[in-house]
């Protein structure tokens, strides 16, 4: 059965607006203030109380991050509100993450430091619920829906998933795309078939990082889109008015993979969201 436009448009309005709020969710990546990396002594940071360090060891697991603060500091667990009145650590397997620690404002609550570990090394992330960038969130901007921009494709999946390297928003994590095939296109204004890598999400469906003509100038330098499971024909439907950004184009603070070389459309996929108001992109 055949959806018709008025229908569609509807659809994407309804997407836009859970995208939006998903966005402005408490401690959400609209509220990222810092990425720091740990050093491998006992050191103060910038924006959080307390002495923070990591002792180095281990590669894929072993190594520990600690915090020594004072009941002083205000310092609580996320997970359990108790004070942080000494030394305490954590561990975790190379791009986990935890929210570690909370302080500030009234309730205790307005910041999250959040631990991670990237390229097998250890950083925390500050998330303020009073970041401006979260408080004066109005929506992502975008492109109007274009029919057009709706896409019959097919997928091509690889015997096994392929794991191919990747830069990321920060110069110093490096990144693994998993490819578990390509997904094959035709684009408005491109004789020819576009091929991207894919990886696999949940329940089968597919996802695409890419780079297009309007990059850098009404879009952020990638932006990725979801596509539903493919048929059993391996054919599929690329919404490009879905396609959305990455959390690095709202801050400086991200991990965010790029695409895998190559992964580019030789046009302006005039569809999607577009640069954040106020990016530094």
């Amino acid at each position: 059965m055949s959806t018709t436009p008025d229908a569609q448009v509807e659809r994407w309005q309804r997407f836009r607006k859970s995208r939006n709020t998903a966005l402005a969710s408490e401690h959400g990546w609209l509220t990222l203030t810092s990425f720091q990396w740990l050093e491998n002594r006992p050191a103060r940071v910038d924006l959080v109380p307390g002495l923070w360090s990591t002792d180095g060891t281990g590669s894929a697991k072993g190594a520990t991050a600690f915090l020594t603060a004072a009941a002083k500091d205000g310092l609580t667990l996320v997970e359990t509100g108790e004070p942080v009145d000494g030394t305490i650590s954590a561990s975790l397997a190379n791009e986990e993450s935890l929210m570690w620690v909370q302080f500030g404002g009234g309730d205790g609550k307005q910041v999250i430091v959040e631990l991670v570990r990237r390229a097998h090394k250890y950083a925390i992330r500050t998330r303020d619920s009073r970041s401006p960038v979260f408080t004066e969130f109005d929506g992502v901007p975008t492109f109007d829906y274009d029919p057009g921009w709706v896409i019959q494709g097919r997928f091509e999946s690889y015997p096994e998933p392929v794991d191919v390297p990747i830069a990321t928003a920060n110069p110093l994590v490096d990144g693994v795309h998993r490819s578990v095939g390509e997904v094959v296109f035709r684009a408005p204004g491109i004789p020819h078939e576009i091929r991207l890598h894919a990886e696999e999400e949940k329940l089968g469906a597919l996802t695409v990082t890419f780079h297009d003509e309007t990059n850098g100038m009404s879009t952020d330098e990638w932006r990725k889109v979801f596509i539903p499971r493919p048929r059993p024909d391996g054919s599929v439907v690329i919404d490009f008015n879905r396609a959305i950004n990455y959390p690095s184009a709202f801050t400086p603070y991200g991990t965010c993979p790029m695409p895998v070389k190559g992964n580019s459309i030789d046009v302006e996929v005039t569809a999607g969201e577009k640069l954040p108001a106020g990016s530094l992109g």
